[in-house]
Order: C-alpha cells, then sequence, then structure tokens
C-alpha cells in the first residue's frame, strides 16, 4: 500500500517534468550556452582521440621535438623572407616571389599543424582565413616562430 501511494504521487511530477522538456522555451542564457559548447568540446576531444585509436589500433605517439623545432625555425625564415619582399618595392618579379613564399608558408602551417594535432581543413591554396585560423590555433599550442 504505501509504495502504491508513492507511485501514485510521483507518477504526475515525473509526467509535468517530461511534457516541460518537450515544450520549447526561449533562449539559454550565456552561462547555458558556454557551458554547452564546453561539454561539446569536450565529447568532442574524447570521440577524436577515440577514432584516432581505433584508426591506428593504439595511441597516436607524441611527435619528435626536433621536428617541431625545425618547422618553427623554417617558419621563421620563411616569415622573416615574406617581411623582407613586403619591404622591397623594388624586387624583381616581386609578387610571383610574395606568392610561391605564401604557399611555402601555408605548407609549413600545415606540417606544423600535423605534429601539434591541429585539424587542416581541405581549402583553396592560399585561403588567408585558414592560414590565419591555423597560426591562432598554433599560437594556442605555444608554438612561435
Amino acid at each position: 500500500m504505501p509504495w502504491s501511494l508513492l507511485f501514485w504521487l510521483l507518477a504526475p511530477s515525473l509526467a509535468f517534468v517530461v511534457v516541460l522538456a518537450l515544450v520549447p522555451g526561449g533562449e539559454p542564457s550565456p552561462r547555458r550556452r558556454a557551458v554547452q559548447a564546453r561539454l561539446r568540446a569536450g565529447v568532442a576531444g574524447q570521440l577524436d582521440r577515440v577514432a584516432a585509436r581505433v584508426r591506428h589500433g593504439r595511441s597516436v605517439p607524441p611527435p619528435d621535438p626536433f621536428d617541431a623545432l625545425h618547422v618553427q625555425l623554417r617558419l621563421g625564415i620563411v616569415t622573416q623572407h615574406l617581411q623582407q619582399l613586403e619591404a622591397d618595392p623594388h624586387a624583381w618579379a616581386r609578387a610571383e616571389r610574395i606568392i610561391a613564399s605564401q604557399l611555402a608558408y601555408d605548407a609549413l602551417l600545415a606540417d606544423a599543424c600535423r605534429l601539434a594535432g591541429v585539424e587542416v581543413f581541405p581549402r583553396a591554396k592560399g585561403d588567408p582565413w585558414e592560414r590565419m585560423r591555423e597560426e591562432v590555433e598554433l599560437a594556442a599550442r605555444g608554438w612561435t616562430w
């Protein structure tokens, strides 16, 4: 008898909660959106790690630090070369040399992203938005050049 009484008292409240959950509400608060975004990012990171383990059959080994250092040095050299080209208005075939240097810089950025674990999206060559995204991601991971 007491269990049936408890059931008849809790069943309507549970049904009410389910109905309220199905009713669309207003915009969630900024705090709730931030928590949801953090949870989504955490779940996505876990899924990426699981997918990498499934693909490779084991966890991905960390990159060699000397490879990362080599790529950082090359990025610095190419960046300095690009700055010199942009500063010299009388350079011969300046536009072609700048484009070639930017493509080399993009290739080095892709190598750096591979070493740092940043995803490189397939975009057109020389896409400035993708270049900026990769630079920001690398800087967030502590890369300097």
